[in-house]
């Protein structure tokens, strides 16, 4: 019989690294044009937000909000995505207890 907490260990183990290497992992979700983009960790970090001094209008700032909302909405599904290929592709599709992103 396999030696469950060797296994729990192992997946563990992995699960650490695939966070190592998703934090690693950077995503660029842009709007307007790309007058305004923002970048993403794979672990959903916001690295930075790059915003085009043509966008930047006083009269209408209810805009340049709807342009950094959709910009990072675009990041985080890059990422959501990228993870979800990681752990297919780490599982073969199982669902792994303790092996949660």
């Amino acid at each position: 019989m396999v030696n469950m907490h060797k296994l729990m260990k192992q997946a563990q183990k992995m699960q650490e690294q695939l966070q190592q290497e998703l934090a690693a992992m950077e995503f660029t979700g842009s709007a307007g044009g790309e007058m305004v983009s923002v970048t993403v960790s794979g672990s959903k970090e916001i690295k930075s937000i790059e915003i085009k001094p043509d966008v930047v209008d006083p009269d209408d700032v209810e805009m340049l909000q709807d342009l950094v909302l959709a910009a990072v909405r675009e990041a985080m599904r890059l990422a959501d995505e990228a993870v979800g290929e990681k752990l297919g592709g780490m599982t073969g599709g199982m669902k792994i207890p303790g092996l949660n992103m």
